[in-house]
């Protein structure tokens, strides 16, 4: 605004609802509709995790796809483990996904993996739809769609965060959980509405055919968009990145918001080059785990997708129906339909945070007080369930609603912290020649602790106690030890360049001049090839000042 222009309508909501310093330094053009379009094009990838968990809890409860896949007959035990398998091979495949999205996206672009993980994720969901009661079938559905969601849960941030203002980097990060929300509604919706207008075996196929659609959405808006400018100017394709980045800002090439941007982004990687000899996996490896600052960062972001799904989440979101029917809801429209307002509480919660919270009351508080608000929820739950527990044939006793009010008390309180925030962290914080490396390792711990808890989940609900109330105590214990993750080990990133994170966690390994900014200042010190970091204005706690020295 210093030119005296006025700013767009979006950019006035913008500066009344984020409250960070660079929101106010910025130019204002840089908020138009593109980035935006953007970040919401890549985003369709987030929707096919959420499509996917919302389709199989719901549709592993019609009476057709039990039928069908002979669910009927099982006991308690057995129908839990038949069911915990459909389900946990996708992570098999996401796991896999994660490593193979990650190297296509370093050597042909984020543009070209995301392209290449709708595709897979389509086949997958044909294969799935088609399986007509061949497990076999159904399981390398289920694989191969994995491959393609993994691949998607690693690229979409990644590209997302590299075109993003940093200003708005944390709204426009989280849109991706944004997107799985919204799947994970659309698919709760989807398979209700497949049982009171459909019969027979259309009933499963047609939600299960629908899963392709976010992928088809991607495959088509990504062949419509420039490639990140990040990944350009890595590739050393700098004319291409600068046209990129104009575009994406809505700036000319000489204005100096995108000279500046052009020339942080060429020493950073200027520097990096200087640090390590290679770039194959290998020498990425190297730089990312004796590089202190780096270790860092990666410890972090293997520990905050830890915690992510510990919380219990995704448990709720792929059994939901069977929660719900635990907890004393009777029959499977009234399930279907309480899972459909879940969804619809998550989607709208992560909005709110996305738009009023993320980068104005920032990160690390985000994460410290849904902690405990995550957990009273879960011990509600699980001491309603021991010891009020609902019974066969009588109406849900007020304590029971009031139960079924906590799952969308979590699931809201997620929202606003452990759903988004740690898909912020991972893309946000890696140096740029190990981003793709970083998010890949993230989001494959993220699949693999989602396989632990959607395999683990059914047999906790049948065993550990009546209705499975041990399972929302060993949640809820999980959620309150995350309070002391966060306070211990999370700084604040909100209103920081990607370039300036290696100044906040002192990646640094050569001695350079001081130099202050309002985030950190950078001393010299007559230890060889090390950066100490002293932070004077960042809002991080003195327990993480300690533990970011270098």
């Amino acid at each position: 605004m210093a030119d005296g222009r006025r700013p767009g309508a979006g950019a006035r909501f913008l500066y009344k609802v984020v409250k960070n310093d660079a929101m106010k330094e910025d130019p204002p053009e840089i908020y138009g509709w593109r980035v935006f379009v953007l970040a919401g094009s890549a985003c369709f990838g987030g929707m096919l995790f959420g499509m996917d968990i919302g389709t199989i809890g719901g549709v592993l409860t019609l009476p057709a796809f039990m039928a069908k896949y002979g669910l009927n007959g099982l006991n308690k035990v057995q129908l839990a483990d038949l069911t915990a398998n459909i389900t946990s091979v996708l992570q098999a495949g996401c796991f896999i996904g994660c490593f193979i999205a990650s190297w296509v996206a370093d050597k042909w672009g984020r543009r070209t993996a995301l392209v290449m993980n709708g595709l897979i994720t389509t086949i997958g969901c044909i294969f799935q739809a088609a399986g007509n009661g061949n497990l076999a079938v159904m399981y390398i559905g289920r694989f191969v769609a994995g491959v393609g969601v993994g691949g998607a849960s690693t690229v979409t941030p990644l590209f997302v965060s590299e075109n993003a203002p940093r200003a708005i980097r944390g709204g426009l990060t989280g849109l991706y959980q944004l997107f799985i929300a919204t799947g994970v509604m659309l698919a709760f919706w989807i398979n209700y509405g497949s049982l009171l207008n459909l019969s027979g075996d259309s009933t499963y196929i047609v939600p299960l055919a629908l899963q392709a659609l976010p992928a088809v959405l991607l495959v088509v808006s990504m062949l419509l968009t420039n490639e990140s400018p990040r990944f350009l100017a890595k590739a050393g394709k700098w004319p291409a990145a600068t046209s990129a980045l104009c575009r994406v800002r809505n700036l000319k090439p000489d204005h100096p918001y995108i000279q500046s941007e052009i020339n942080d982004m060429a020493t950073q990687l200027k520097h990096e080059q200087e640090l390590t000899s290679g770039s194959g996996t290998k020498d990425l490896l190297k730089e990312m785990w004796q590089i202190p600052g780096n270790r860092k960062r990666t410890s972090l972001s293997i520990l905050l997708m830890i915690c992510q799904q510990m919380t219990g989440t995704n448990a709720i979101n792929y059994y939901a129906p069977q929660i719900f029917k635990n907890l004393g809801l009777k029959g499977a429209k009234v399930s279907l339909f309480a899972t459909g307002i879940y969804g619809v509480v998550k989607m709208v919660t992560c909005a709110t945070f996305l738009l009023f919270v993320a980068d104005s009351l920032g990160r690390r508080k985000s994460l410290l007080w849904t902690s405990i608000a995550q957990a009273l929820a879960m011990f509600y739950i699980g001491l309603y369930v021991r010891i009020d527990p609902p019974v066969e044939g009588k109406a849900v006793p007020p304590a029971g609603y009031f139960a079924l009010v906590c799952i969308f008390l979590f699931a809201g309180f997620f929202q606003f912290g452990w759903g988004p925030v740690p898909w912020i962290y991972v893309s946000e914080i890696p140096a740029a020649r190990l981003r793709g490396l970083n998010v890949a390792i993230a989001s494959a711990t993220q699949w693999l602790f989602n396989f632990v808890v959607a395999r683990a989940t059914p047999n906790m609900l049948a065993t550990v106690g009546a209705n499975g109330y041990g399972a929302f105590l060993i949640y809820g214990s999980f959620c309150f030890s995350f309070f002391f993750v966060a306070w211990f080990f999370v700084p604040e990133t909100k209103g920081l360049s990607l370039e300036q994170m290696d100044e906040l966690f002192g990646v640094a390994e050569r001695v350079v001049e001081p130099r202050a900014s309002t985030e950190s200042q950078l001393y010299n010190t007559t230890r060889q090839s090390d950066m100490y970091f002293q932070q004077k204005e960042c809002v991080v706690s003195r327990r993480c000042k300690v533990l970011y020295q270098v």
